[in-house]
C-alpha cells in the first residue's frame, strides 16, 4: 500500500476540526483503569484496508480472537479513515479499536480520544523507534500495529545496463551522486522520488538532523544538518540525475520505477505489491539507502491498534491487540498483505522469510517516525509546498519557515 502522504494530510487536517473541536469534552483520558461492561464484550474495528487481502485477514483474526474469548468483533472498512474517526469521536461513539497513524497520535492524545493502554502491551518487544514514535508525554499510547521504512530501490535491468555492478552500489552520497549520473540517460532519470518531507526528509536524517528533538519538546528545523540534508537534495535536482515523479509524468516512484522512466526510486516496502500487480516484468533490487555525513538515516512509516478512551470494552480491546500483535499472527498478516511485524522477534523471523525485504526491516533499527505532535500537520503540509520548489528556492529560506510554523505551533499545544 502505497503511503501517500500530501493526501494524508490534507484528509487529517479536515478530520483534525472535529477532534479539536471535541477536546476537552469530558473524555476519559485513558489513565485510569481499563472500562469493561458486563458479559461478553462486542467490538467494532475500524480499519484502513489496501485491499482485500488485507481485510481477509484481519477479519479472520478477529474472529478467532472472538471465537477464543466468547465475544464478538466486527471488524469495518473505512472508506476514509481519518474522517470516520473524527466523525465518531466529535459523536461521541468511537470504534472500540482502529487503525490510528502515526502522525496522528498527537492530536488524538491531546483531544482526550485515546484510551493509553501502552503499559499493558509494553512487554511485547517492539521495536524501540516504534515505541518512540507512538509516545507521547511520555506514555506510548497504544501497540504498533506494523511498520515500513523507505529504502533505494533499484530497476536492475537499468542497473546492467549502464555497466553497473553490486560494487557500484551507493553507500554515501557521493556514491548516490555517480550511480544517478550514470543511470540517467535520454530515457531515464537516474532516481526519481515523490517532492515531499516522506521522501526527501531522509537526506535530512542521514545529515543528523530533523523536524524536532527526540524528546519532541523542541522544533529543530533550522539547523547546519537540515541545511545540509536539503542541499544535497537540491544538489540531485538542479544536475538532473534526480527528479520528482510529477516531472517525469509519474504520480509517484513506483510507476517511475514500473515504467523505466527511473533507475532507482525511494520508496517503502509497499512499493513490491504495486510493482507485482501493475509492472510484473519489471525486475528489482532493494537496498538501504545510502548514509550521509552522520550516517544511516530512513524514515519510518506505521499504525497502530488505537483504543478509544469512550470505549465501554477496552480491557476486551487490550485483550483483542494482543491477540492481533502475537508474533505469529504478525507473520500471518505479512503473508497475506506485505507488513512488516513491529515486534524485534517478529521483524527477525520476518527476515528470514523474505531475505529480499532486508534493507527495509534494517531501517527499522535507526529510522525516525512523523512528528507525531498535536498540531503539526499544517505545519508539514506547508514544508511540502516548499519542498516542491526545492531545485529554485533557498533551502535557508525553506527551513526558516518551517522553524517559524513549528515554534507557533509547538507554542500553541
Amino acid at each position: 500500500m502505497r503511503r501517500n502522504t500530501r493526501t494524508a494530510i490534507v484528509v487529517a487536517g479536515t478530520a483534525a476540526l472535529a477532534l479539536s473541536a471535541c477536546g476537552g469534552g469530558g473524555f476519559d483520558k485513558g489513565s485510569g483503569a481499563a472500562q469493561q461492561s458486563a458479559g461478553a464484550a462486542s467490538l467494532t474495528i475500524l480499519i484502513g484496508s489496501s485491499g482485500a487481502a488485507e481485510t481477509t485477514a484481519v477479519t479472520a483474526a478477529a474472529d478467532a480472537w472472538a471465537k477464543k474469548s466468547g465475544n464478538t468483533a466486527k471488524v469495518v472498512v473505512a472508506s476514509d479513515l481519518n474522517q470516520q474517526l473524527g466523525q465518531g469521536f466529535a459523536g461521541g461513539a468511537p470504534p472500540d479499536v482502529f487503525y490510528a497513524d502515526a502522525a496522528r497520535i498527537g492530536d488524538f492524545a491531546k483531544a482526550g480520544n485515546l484510551y493509553a493502554y501502552g503499559d499493558q502491551v509494553k512487554d511485547a518487544g517492539f521495536l524501540d523507534s516504534l515505541v518512540q514514535t507512538y509516545t507521547v508525554d511520555g506514555k506510548l499510547q497504544c501497540a504498533p500495529k506494523d511498520y515500513s521504512t523507505l529504502a533505494l530501490v533499484i530497476n536492475t535491468d537499468l542497473w546492467t545496463k549502464a555497466g553497473l555492478t553490486d560494487a557500484d552500489l551507493p553507500k554515501d552520497w557521493a556514491g548516490l551522486e555517480a550511480a544517478a549520473k550514470k543511470l540517467t540517460t535520454g530515457g531515464a532519470t537516474g532516481l526519481v522520488v515523490s517532492g515531499e518531507w516522506a521522501r526527501l526528509g531522509v537526506f535530512m536524517r542521514q545529515a543528523g538532523g530533523w523536524v524536532v528533538s527526540s524528546d519532541g519538546k523542541t522544533v529543530t528545523a533550522d539547523s547546519p544538518e537540515n541545511l545540509a540534508g536539503l542541499q544535497e537534495a537540491q544538489k540531485l535536482l538542479k544536475s538532473g540525475v534526480m527528479k520528482y515523479a510529477k516531472q517525469v509524468d509519474a504520480g509517484w516512484g513506483g510507476e517511475a520505477l514500473g515504467k523505466a522512466k527511473a533507475a532507482m526510486t525511494i520508496e517503502g516496502n509497499w512499493i513490491r505489491g504495486a510493482l507485482t500487480k501493475d509492472y510484473p516484468t519489471i525486475k528489482t533490487k532493494v537496498v538501504e539507502l545510502p548514509a550521509g555525513p552522520k550516517g544511516k538515516g530512513t524514515l519510518l512509516f506505521s499504525n497502530c491498534w488505537g483504543i478509544a478512551a469512550k470505549s465501554k470494552n477496552q480491557a476486551a480491546a487490550v485483550d483483542l491487540v494482543k491477540s492481533l500483535t502475537a508474533t505469529e499472527q504478525q507473520l500471518a498478516f505479512a503473508k497475506a498483505f506485505g507488513v512488516m511485524p513491529s515486534t524485534t522477534e517478529g521483524a527477525k523471523q520476518f527476515t528470514a522469510a523474505y531475505p529480499q525485504d532486508e534493507a527495509f526491516v534494517k531501517g527499522g533499527d535507526y529510522g525516525v517516525g512523523p512528528v507525531n505532535l498535536p498540531g503539526f500537520d499544517p505545519v508539514m503540509a506547508a514544508f511540502n509546498t516548499d519542498l516542491e520548489q526545492l531545485a529554485t528556492k533557498d533551502p535557508k529560506t525553506i527551513l526558516a519557515t518551517l522553524q517559524k510554523n513549528g515554534d507557533a505551533a509547538l507554542k500553541g499545544q
